[in-house]
């Protein structure tokens, strides 16, 4: 079956760091499918050869392992094209037009990599030359708005030209293989099951911390901020996979049906719980690794006064039979620890101690993200005190490493999203109901710091936030996973 796919902002920095080569890794393995064309979209008059020549390089600056062979690229290059365009000018969307017209693909991918503003004047232009075919999908990059009127404003105008089944909202976070294993653990096997409730589960941690700062995105973060780059998106998704209830089978909207649930099942904020349960961090000048490091208002493109938040931390809870009491706490942000993302499930003590122990809690699992990708389990096994000669207790840890198991060559984030749009399945996509959810239940925390005149508390790089996340969590009796 042949494919067009379009890629607007084709020169951009996603293009160059995520898609082309994801793209490059499908066709390698053999996995992308047979009479695909990739058209790249962009403003300067650069030509199927400059183009092929520009990717060509910025592959060769990247992994040694993952670099082409010439004859391999040759291949790939041969189903690369250019189209010189200007957004906002229709007669370019017309020779655009000719150009899919006279190949007559089986469908066609309109990929939207562009600013969030432009999503609007893409998809009616599209619509103007005709391209809103029943054989065109649409993929639209996050942050899809701003704010939920913003997000809502655009659904509503791409849903006028597309039908819902047609667009394709990515959350990168949603093709990660550690992704894919947290739905086959839940919903693969029975072993948890039973316990996957508040009478066994004392409190849920969701941690996704980065030790880089802004880089060279100071602009784009400055109007966004950790909020709404990880917490709206990203972190509520795992909060979804954790959280759901088991869909009636694998289909795309039975699964999202089940999302939707968890995200208005969350507890509504108050004035008391935003004051104590939304901590923002920024972070300041200091040392990671023994580099220095410069604070957030100092970075490229970022108001020297800016309030814009690089931490979150948040305690939630969902209200429902299942989950009724258990705490949630997420927890992201820039110039942390370590690179980590994770999530624990920590499981209530025993209900009679018999043995004579102070380790605490330690039955818990631990489901890593990234860097790696695994299951931890941590029990209570019978040791040795060889200096008293006695039995007692002590912490064990069983591993589950995939990267070990299956390789860790395995199939990307953005690899599995864009096979999937092209074969036209929506299980790993967000469902425009999801979305809106996501943005009413962040938007009174944007409000709330949009009229707090005192702003984030500062933190240094190499910590796990201001001290403030780490008094939240005590105030319900725990600790985040790695003060235990």
């Amino acid at each position: 079956m042949s494919f067009d796919l379009v890629l607007f902002g084709g020169t951009g920095d996603l293009a160059w760091r995520k898609l082309m080569p994801a793209l490059f890794q499908a066709f390698r393995q053999g996995k992308l499918p047979e009479g695909g064309r990739i058209i790249g979209i962009g403003r300067d008059n650069l030509g199927a050869d400059k183009y092929r020549a520009m990717i060509k390089a910025r592959f060769d600056q990247g992994d040694l392992a993952k670099r082409p062979f010439e004859d391999e690229f040759a291949r790939f290059a041969a189903l690369l094209d250019f189209v010189q365009m200007d957004l906002s000018k229709p007669d370019d969307y017309a020779r655009l037009a000719q150009t899919l017209r006279a190949r007559g693909a089986d469908s066609v991918v309109m990929y939207v990599a562009t600013a969030p503003t432009l999503f609007t004047t893409v998809c009616e232009q599209i619509a103007a030359v005709g391209l809103n075919t029943p054989h065109t999908r649409v993929v639209l990059e996050k942050p899809l708005g701003h704010d939920l009127a913003s997000n809502r404003a655009i659904n509503k105008a791409v849903c006028q030209i597309f039908t819902e089944k047609q667009v394709f909202r990515i959350d990168h976070y949603l093709g990660k293989p550690a992704v894919q294993n947290l739905f086959a653990l839940r919903f693969g096997n029975a072993l948890f099951e039973p316990l996957w409730r508040r009478e066994h589960i004392a409190n849920i941690q969701i941690t996704i911390a980065e030790e880089l700062g802004v880089e060279k995105r100071g602009g784009f973060y400055e109007t966004t901020g950790a909020l709404r780059d990880m917490v709206q998106n990203h972190a509520l998704q795992l909060l979804c996979a954790i959280g759901m209830e088991p869909p009636i089978n694998s289909h795309a909207d039975a699964i999202r049906d089940e999302k939707l649930k968890v995200l208005r099942s969350l507890k509504p904020w108050t004035p008391v719980s935003l004051a104590t349960d939304a901590i923002r961090g920024q972070y300041g000048a200091g040392n990671m690794g023994g580099t220095p490091v410069q604070a957030y208002r100092a970075e490229p493109g970022v108001n020297p006064r800016s309030n814009t938040e690089t931490f979150v931390a948040l305690r939630t809870e969902i209200s429902n039979w299942r989950w009724a009491g258990v705490p949630f706490y997420i927890r992201t942000g820039k110039r942390l620890a370590s690179r980590d993302a994770r999530i624990v499930v920590n499981f209530r003590p025993t209900p009679h101690a018999i043995f004579n122990s102070n380790i605490g809690d330690a039955n818990r699992l631990v489901i890593n993200l990234q860097p790696k990708d695994g299951l931890e389990l941590h029990l209570l096994a019978q040791g040795q005190d060889n200096q008293r000669n006695a039995r007692t207790l002590a912490p064990v840890q069983l591993d589950l490493d995939f990267d070990t198991r299956f390789g860790s060559e395995r199939v990307g984030a953005y690899e599995r999203l864009l096979l999937d749009v092209i074969a036209g399945r929506l299980n790993l996509f967000v469902r425009s109901d999801e979305q809106e959810e996501a943005w009413r239940w962040v938007e009174p925390i944007l409000d709330n710091w949009g009229n707090d005149s005192q702003g984030p508390r500062l933190y240094a790089p190499g910590t796990w936030g201001p001290s403030a996340s780490s008094a939240m969590i005590a105030r319900d009796g725990f600790c985040w996973a790695e003060e235990s």
